[in-house]
């Protein structure tokens, strides 16, 4: 077990917690479970929240920034302290690789509490681009198919068609578990340049808050699986 900092270890950090919705607050990333795992991160990591930020409003567009004035405002603490600004998980800043690089160029380092502390920018741009990539490959596959089913007269809704829904909410699926899985590659394989087993390697993204695709917990199969999804 990772032993608590001492209060000399401590380092002052902003919290920034967002949701899209208000609908978004009484479900499982609502701003409550964002802030949860962003104390727990903080403990195990020796920060301490000297400001909390929230706001309600979409992450969605490059110029996200102008549209979401407490996301400024935990900047200009963050500058003001010389601290970073902690979030949940990366999505909570923006699913835009262009609003993420925007954000560098503020000078405020971010911290994502689901990858770790030494996550470098570069790590955080590789995620952002994959989600954003992955995010267009579905909406195209999902357009094109009720193309081809409208094509056919399959009329959309009706229980005749819910075989080929079913089909695809589960291409849909296996796409967002391929891009997960490419998402989290450069970190196992990171691990393993120093010589990690797969089975510390799972103990290690365990500790770090890291969940699996379906939101569970490590384990060595689970690490020889996804090397196994991404090697394929």
């Amino acid at each position: 077990m990772q032993a608590c900092p001492t209060l000399s270890e401590t380092k002052k950090a902003v919290g920034y917690l967002r949701v899209s919705t208000a609908g978004q607050g009484q479900r499982g990333n609502g701003i409550e479970a964002q802030r949860a795992s962003i104390e727990s991160f903080a403990r195990s990591e020796g920060f301490v929240i000297d400001l909390w930020v929230s706001e309600i409003e979409t992450g969605k567009g490059a110029d996200a920034l102008t549209k979401r004035p407490k996301l400024a405002e935990a900047l200009k603490a963050a500058r003001r302290l010389k601290a970073p600004v902690i979030v949940s998980k990366l999505d909570r800043l923006s699913r835009d690789v262009a609003f993420i690089s925007g954000l560098m160029s503020e000078r405020v380092p971010f911290v994502v509490a689901e990858l770790g502390a030494d996550v470098d920018p570069f790590v955080l741009h590789l995620f952002a681009a994959l989600g954003e990539k992955e995010r267009k490959l579905i909406a195209v596959r999902t357009r094109e198919a009720l193309q081809a089913l409208k094509r056919k007269g399959v009329k959309l809704g009706n229980l005749e068609s819910l075989p080929i829904a079913q089909r695809l909410g589960a291409d849909a699926m296996r796409a967002k578990a391929d891009a997960f899985a490419q998402a989290t590659l450069p970190i196992i394989q990171a691990y393993q340049q120093q010589g990690m087993t797969v089975r510390e390697i799972a103990e290690e993204l365990n500790k770090r808050g890291v969940e699996t695709f379906r939101q569970g917990q490590w384990h060595a199969s689970t690490v020889v699986n996804l090397l196994k999804r991404t090697a394929s």
